[in-house]
């Protein structure tokens, strides 16, 4: 390496002050004198030295730039190390934690027809940019108790969608099964319990009913001083509060988008299984019990503590899909409530129980009873039919018009829609926007729910 001294700042031919210091040091030496180094070597040592200590330092300062490994943040786990070193033991690398291992594939293919059957799914975009003040506005709004429709000023509010835990939600459940009166959890393997399901299989206390969490949803256009709905909806089997109700079925926008003065609630059933046990609704006075706790959650979500008592008032639709039948069918038998209940909405879930749904049917004329089906739940509707036909009870088989008090609607949907995409297309797109709407929009139902005239 050759190094330019006078690009340094040194004259040609002019000795550096640290060479004679270094000379005049050496000639005072008592110690024997030393083969001088040549210049070249001896200024090639001192870029050496500095390059050992900048190297190292250099990978430092790299790995802190660096992102972690996510293919090693997924192996290490307790569960992939234990798999590993069993592998490596064996000799077996087939046994190594995979992809597949970690992310198991659903298996409901009988009840949920494959991808390439489903409809696609809607996406809703969120607004990235800085939103403008809200301010008071002014639009006509129909009232639930007055007939005219008025122009009244409405201050908007921030749409909120959140999961709160309820003491009185479904599970953890330890009562019995009304079926056969044993324990629910009539499984045991060490410590853990677990249900048997219907279907044969085991679900797990810790796994599949440990979860009391409900998704409670408040739009942005609520406002507790008009008269207003709860909609209770219960989940299908294989489900979770946050990939299925929320974020494919699209339930919390469903409502937003129907006008409707109306909140949500949806209790976490089973746990992604297929199981359509209905846990405390089970019991006595269960879904009285869970519709007043929910008063003080949704005041306070509100933002007014003080309307706990309206929100304890509010009348009730009960929307239940697929495996929802069964906490839908014993709410409204033994929940304690049957008056607050003005409307039961069904999408492809009569599947049993219909004697419950009789019953409520025929003592509850003031409120209205939907059910759309596919060919998965046509025998059991039709033999619900001809039970209320029998009991002098109309029953209608179309969707046209506005629902009633006492209306009773039968809807069958074609073969080319898939039970997995019913609760976002069944009759029509979004199902649960269009039973609101028909439901606010007719004058003696009026007095359940409003909605602006705008949503119509």
């Amino acid at each position: 390496m050759t190094v330019d001294l006078g690009a340094l700042g040194w004259m040609d031919g002019e000795i550096p002050k640290f060479l004679i210091a270094d000379r005049a040091s050496r000639a005072k030496s008592p110690v024997t004198p030393r083969r001088a180094l040549p210049f070249r070597l001896r200024l090639r040592g001192h870029w050496v030295a500095l390059a050992a200590l900048c190297v190292p330092l250099s990978f430092v300062l790299v790995h802190f730039g660096q992102a972690p490994n996510a293919d090693m943040l997924a192996a290490n786990t307790d569960g992939a190390k234990l798999r590993t070193a069993k592998s490596k033991a064996s000799g077996d690398r087939t046994s190594i934690d995979t992809f597949e291992d970690r992310f198991p594939t659903l298996q409901f293919a009988d009840r949920f027809p494959a991808a390439h059957e489903s409809l696609p799914q809607v996406q809703r975009q969120v607004a990235l940019a800085p939103q403008p003040p809200r301010t008071v506005r002014t639009e006509p709004v129909r009232l639930a108790s007055l007939t005219p429709t008025l122009t009244l000023p409405r201050t908007e509010r921030e749409e909120l969608t959140t999961l709160v835990s309820m003491k009185s939600s479904a599970f953890p459940y330890f009562g019995t099964n009304p079926r056969s009166d044993e324990p629910f959890l009539n499984i045991s393997k060490g410590d853990r319990k677990g249900h048997r399901s219907y279907g044969g299989r085991v679900y797990w206390q810790d796994e599949a009913y440990n979860d009391n969490r409900v998704l409670v949803h408040v739009p942005e256009t609520f406002d507790v001083r008009k008269p207003g709905v709860i909609v209770v909806f219960f989940h299908g089997n294989g489900a979770t509060l946050e990939r299925d109700v929320r974020d494919r079925q699209l339930v919390p926008q469903q409502i937003s988008d129907s006008g409707v003065n109306a909140v949500l609630l949806a209790p976490q059933l089973a746990v992604n299984a297929a199981d359509s046990s209905a846990g405390k609704f089970w019991q006595p006075g269960g879904f009285k019990r869970f519709i007043d706790e929910s008063a003080s959650h949704l005041a306070r979500l509100y933002g007014d503590p003080k309307s706990a008592q309206a929100f304890a008032n509010l009348p009730i639709v009960i929307v239940g899909y697929s495996g929802g039948f069964l906490p839908t069918a014993w709410s409204l038998e033994v929940g304690g409530i049957p008056d607050r209940v003005r409307g039961v909405f069904l999408l492809d879930a009569v599947y049993g129980e219909l004697d419950k749904f009789a019953s409520w049917i025929e003592k509850n004329r003031a409120g209205f009873f939907v059910s759309s089906y596919t060919r998965y739940t046509k025998r059991r509707d039709q033999e619900l039919m001809q039970t209320l036909r029998d009991r002098g009870i109309t029953v209608t088989e179309s969707m046209d018009g506005a629902l009633r008090p006492g209306s009773v609607v039968f809807v069958q949907t074609p073969d080319g829609v898939t039970h997995r995409d019913y609760v976002t297309q069944a009759w029509t797109r979004h199902p649960i926007k269009d039973v609101l709407v028909r439901m606010a929009a007719t004058p003696a139902l009026t007095r359940v729910a409003s909605a602006p005239a705008a949503s119509r």
